[in-house]
């Protein structure tokens, strides 16, 4: 019988990232994959319905450092031990190393084990805030249990928190939902076009490249880019488009399902990362989905994708019209790697990353 997880996302429900989208999948729905008390932050604007059994509390104050911080942590954590009763969680699954959600939540149970989940965003702050360090390296220390999805999150948490356990370190890699690898959306036939179609589908803050890609643009001959974004952040990128002078379809942000639709209509994904990824979670269900990958080899996309995808540099805006000319222009190189994107989309069901989530909660209680 799998143990009753207790866990906290200390992100506003409706947020965009992959880490939401996993958090969705392993913790709710008719049946989830993992039993649990699940929480997330409720937004202050409206939002679509809350899954069951997710649910929210308002909480507001979230930051990253200072007294603030400490007192939103202290909010947070009388907020969980009223609604969760110790008697009936098993364990608990500490969403980020950092951030407010992972202490508040050891501290409403101090007396559970825990599974610390490494995402890759609690990696990226804690090397720039001081207190959230601290907080990583506390987690680290307390945690009875640490996993990583890939290699790379491993060497850049021992880098973080050296005196870190090893033996602790558990890497389960993400998952994408099972349904997708088994009847993904019809993909049609590719119709000459003339045009490689390129999709970007995420985040645009800095670390996720787009800067780049975007001036790289000009230089690129016969291809369209669509991207697939929240609102606000493409809006922000308005001044950037005038002064570049380049034309963008944008799609708005899409829910998932619409997001494995708009696969078909495109040619390639491109991922630009600048600096890591936890896994790439869109890519492989874009693979899933028969859709090529064009990445930066950054730690994590490397190890979810290795040759499975078509590595470039895109800060090199010569070195990728190149590349994007290649793909265009030879005849087997798409079917090529989109026969090699779906073998590797395939070795990462979510069933298989939420079985061994439950595994290792038995082996702590």
């Amino acid at each position: 019988m799998s143990r009753v997880a207790a866990t906290v996302l200390d992100l506003p429900f409706g947020s965009a990232g992959g880490s939401i989208e996993l958090f969705l999948d392993l913790y709710t729905g008719e049946n989830p994959l993992i039993p649990a008390r699940a929480f997330m932050l409720a937004p202050h604007t409206p939002h679509p319905p809350v899954p069951e059994p997710l649910q929210l509390v308002a909480v507001s104050g979230k930051c990253l450092a200072g007294a603030p911080f400490t007192a939103y942590v202290n909010t947070l954590r009388r907020t969980l031990a009223q609604h969760i009763d110790p008697a009936r969680v098993d364990v608990l699954h500490l969403q980020h190393l950092a951030f407010g959600a992972t202490p508040a939540l050891m501290r409403a149970l101090p007396a559970h084990p825990r599974i610390a989940l490494v995402h890759g965003t609690d990696l990226l702050l804690a090397e720039t805030h001081r207190d959230q360090l601290r907080v990583l390296q506390e987690t680290a220390r307390l945690a009875d249990a640490i996993v990583v999805p890939t290699g790379a999150m491993v060497d850049r948490l021992l880098h973080l928190a050296p005196t870190t356990n090893r033996r602790k370190i558990t890497q389960i890699p993400w998952g994408i939902p099972d349904h997708l690898l088994a009847t993904p959306p019809p993909r049609p036939a590719r119709r000459p076009t003339g045009h490689l179609r390129l999709l970007y589908a995420g985040r645009l803050t800095s670390e996720k490249g787009i800067e780049a890609l975007l001036r790289a643009m000009p230089v690129i001959q016969a291809v369209e880019l669509s991207i697939a974004a929240p609102r606000h952040q493409f809006q922000a990128l308005t001044p950037l488009l005038r002064l570049l002078k380049v034309h963008i379809r944008y799609l708005g942000w899409l829910t998932r399902p619409q997001l494995w639709k708009t696969f078909a209509d495109h040619d390639a994904l491109v991922m630009p990362s600048t600096t890591l990824e936890a896994m790439g979670l869109v890519a492989l269900e874009a693979q899933a989905c028969g859709l090529p990958v064009i990445y930066q080899p950054v730690p994590g996309l490397s190890d979810t994708l290795t040759a499975t995808g078509l590595a470039t540099d895109f800060t090199n805006p010569a070195g990728l019209a190149h590349e994007l000319n290649r793909l265009r222009t030879s005849p087997g190189l798409l079917p090529a790697l989109q026969a090699a994107g779906r073998t590797n989309a395939a070795r990462y069901p979510l069933s298989a990353t939420a079985t061994a989530l439950n595994d290792l909660g038995k082996q702590l209680t």
